[in-house]
């Protein structure tokens, strides 16, 4: 009789076991199947039609091209300058090319430093700066060169030097005025430069020494050579090195092939209506073509100035 009730339960224990391995089976097989069903979900995510794929602008390609440039006047007189150029060069590229006024030299800087614009005009030392900090490349400049010269009064017998200047006034334009920057390179130490009486235009720097106003001044080579024909008033204690003049420089946004077709637009005969206010303030009669190697380096001009480096 013990033997009977034995093996009843040892059977009973075997179906118990079976019945649970069932179980566990079924449960891997259901949550396989939520796994499949999930990946399978994420596999069929909504994708938009291509169309609306290819509308929108890659990364590096925007709907129209900023072009800005140094804000050294108002926004109607900059409008008239550069608007006309952003209109020529919308027709001779395609792209819609929009002038945009940056308002403030911290703007225009802040945007710069981000590579908030395609295109753009100033300085040397700017183009000198995107050339190595943003890939820009040199496109058309002013044709010319840039000479700035440090001057003293002529009965300042004792200033025979540039380093003598330093701790003491000299009327000039704020940084990061090209000339301004010139000034400052020749002095290594920050703390002993010369100090910037902020005066605006080349003429009222020139007043503004005779004046006794500051020290020294300083203007371009050609300002003085005009103001002071006979050297009677004044004397050239310093003369920078010749520098390549004002430029337009493009982003790497703009195609090589667009950028080609910018500079042969401002350096062609057709460019003379559009670039007729800008030419008039240099005095010239065309705008030439540039090559990087003119401006590789001169953005160390900038090495103290805050954002650059």
């Amino acid at each position: 009789m013990f033997g009977i009730v034995l093996r009843i339960a040892f059977i009973f224990s075997f179906v118990l076991s079976a019945y649970a391995l069932a179980a566990e089976k079924a449960a891997g097989e259901k949550n396989e199947s939520v796994k499949q069903t999930r990946e399978a979900g994420a596999k069929v995510a909504y994708q938009p039609p291509q169309d609306m794929l290819n509308a929108v602008p890659k990364p590096m390609e925007r709907a129209e091209l900023i072009f800005s440039a140094a804000p050294r006047d108002n926004a109607e007189r900059s409008q008239e300058v550069f608007g006309p150029i952003a209109e020529y060069l919308s027709k001779a590229t395609g792209k819609k090319v929009v002038y945009q006024y940056p308002g403030t030299w911290g703007v225009y800087q802040g945007t710069m430093q981000k590579g908030g614009y395609d295109l753009l005009y100033d300085g040397p030392h700017f183009n000198g700066w995107r050339l190595t900090k943003l890939q820009h490349n040199v496109l058309v400049k002013i044709p010319g060169e840039l000479v700035f010269v440090v001057m003293v009064k002529k009965d300042a017998a004792n200033i025979t030097d540039i380093k003598q200047v330093a701790g003491h006034t000299v009327c000039a334009n704020a940084p990061p005025n090209l000339g301004t920057l010139t000034l400052f390179s020749q002095f290594d130490n920050p703390s002993r430069q010369p100090v910037i009486v902020n005066t605006d235009g080349w003429d009222n720097i020139y007043k503004g020494l005779i004046a006794g106003k500051c020290m020294a001044a300083l203007v371009p080579k050609n300002v003085w050579e005009k103001r002071d024909k006979n050297r009677v008033e004044t004397k050239v204690i310093f003369k920078s090195k010749a520098l390549p003049n004002q430029a337009f420089s493009a982003s790497p946004r703009i195609s090589k092939e667009d950028q080609a077709k910018i500079a042969q637009a401002l350096t062609s005969r057709e460019a003379a209506g559009p670039t007729e206010k800008l030419r008039q303030e240099y005095s010239v009669a065309n705008l030439a073509p540039a090559v990087n190697q003119e401006y590789i380096g001169l953005g160390e001009l900038l090495k103290n100035e805050w954002g650059y480096y």
